[in-house]
């Protein structure tokens, strides 16, 4: 490798002294500097295009020339250069090289934008895009410069045996690359299929969370499996990873299992839906997401809580939304005895509508329920259908309105009274004071 670096940059030398090179240098750096110009002046043309709600193919067609200027800008230029050169019999060797990068530059722009635009929500590649930028051009200049059999000789020579495995860095660099090309691929038709069930509106969201998980895990283990067999593991080996699983799953994993397969009970017996509001214990919120371990649930505080998939089948759970997201509040009031129950009961029903949340239809309605000790129980019902905002800022509403109903009409809220017959009184006189 040493031998054919040292040949290569004497070569190299040797040609940047020919005077003919010159012709090709400056031919180089006439387009990078035409192709800057102009790609600065489209540039501007086509982000003046580009609005945030544009989508679809119109959107990828733009960004795509984006990204693709400057390398096409830069091929039409070096190309009839590199044809006239040649019609002059004049050395090309430079523009043959500058040629194949060029191409190299666009298609490695064209299939990152396209993996970025498959995966908006995973930061991990987006971080990783520079350094996936970087391996491609290093594999791409040591072909053209002649050295990738040197340096893949080099790489492979690096190795230790591990039994009857011979594992180099070679090996190890192509198990890394496939793995993470098949979790690529995989994780993109997880996603393509998830946004193809969101579409349907024949599958309940449960439903599609369900297809959605099921999909994925099944994707990244033949990924994986695919993987360690293209670089040559022999999968029966994982026989042994496979016995080792099931003692760690029959030990210490068994709660994971459990919590893992209670995800799939729950998404595909649809007791629980992104969106229900749920009460388990004391925790009141509505579910946000529903993962392989563990569901979201969000309170009226913000505070998410993380509620193991397993609490959900064990333990009682209130679904407000199962079947109706429709609510009842019940509001009680009591009224003295002196006052007129039906004009209060008027007052009450008149006070349904001091909140914007309470619905028309079921309609609002108040029931006399019992001649209490203090007063005469009165309880006005509404319904809400938004659970998830909680029914306290409608019970002040109304609380309030009836309040100042009852003020206006001189009815009267009573306090807690009780009634204390005396039977005797002592008839012992008291000494005067003295």
């Amino acid at each position: 490798m040493l031998e054919t670096l040292t040949a290569w940059l004497t070569h190299s030398h040797q040609l940047l002294q020919q005077p003919a090179s010159w012709w090709q240098l400056g031919v180089l750096l006439v387009a990078a500097i035409l192709t800057s110009l102009f790609n600065r002046r489209v540039q501007q043309t086509l982000e003046a295009q580009a609005s945030p709600t544009m989508h679809g193919f119109r959107h990828i067609a733009v960004r795509s020339t984006q990204r693709l200027l400057w390398p096409l800008t830069a091929l039409a230029i070096v190309l009839p250069a590199k044809a006239i050169l040649n019609w002059y019999e004049l050395p090309v060797q430079l523009l043959t090289i500058a040629v194949p990068v060029l191409v190299a530059l666009a298609l490695i722009r064209f299939s990152i934008y396209l993996l970025r635009k498959a995966f908006t929500i995973n930061p991990l590649l987006k971080s990783s895009e520079n350094a996936l930028s970087v391996l491609i051009w290093l594999g791409v200049v040591l072909h053209l410069v002649g050295w990738l059999p040197a340096v893949l000789e080099f790489l492979e020579s690096l190795a230790f045996s591990l039994g009857e495995h011979h594992i180099s860095v070679l090996s190890v660099l192509k198990l890394l690359l496939l793995v993470a090309l098949a979790f690529t691929l995989a994780i993109w038709l997880s996603d393509l299929i998830s946004r193809q069930l969101q579409r349907s509106a024949h599958i309940s969201p449960s439903m599609r969370v369900g297809f959605n998980k099921f999909s994925k895990f099944i994707l990244l283990t033949l990924a994986f499996l695919i993987a360690l067999n293209a670089v040559g593991i022999n999968l029966s080996s994982l026989a042994i990873f496979g016995g080792a699983l099931g003692v760690g799953l029959g030990f210490g994993l068994q709660r994971i299992a459990s919590n893992f397969i209670s995800g799939f009970i729950l998404v595909l017996d649809r007791s629980i839906k992104p969106g229900d509001v749920i009460t388990v214990g004391d925790k009141f919120g509505w579910v946000e997401a529903l993962n392989a371990r563990y569901v979201v649930v969000r309170n009226r505080e913000g505070v998410d809580t993380l509620i193991p998939n397993e609490n959900l089948i064990t333990s009682e759970v209130i679904n407000w939304s199962y079947a109706d997201r429709n609510v009842r509040v019940v509001i009680p009031v009591q009224i003295s005895y002196d006052d007129d129950p039906e004009q209060a009961m008027a007052l009450m029903l008149e006070c349904a509508n001091a909140s914007p949340r309470i619905l028309t239809e079921p309609a609002p309605s108040v029931r006399l329920m019992e001649f209490a000790d203090s007063g005469i129980e009165l309880q006005l019902r509404l319904w809400i259908s938004d659970p998830e905002n909680g029914t306290g800022a409608v019970k002040s509403d109304v609380n309030l309105a009836i309040w100042r109903a009852f003020k206006a009409n001189n009815i009267t809220i009573p306090y807690p009274q009780r009634d204390l017959h005396i039977k005797s009184m002592p008839t012992t006189k008291l000494p005067d004071e003295t």
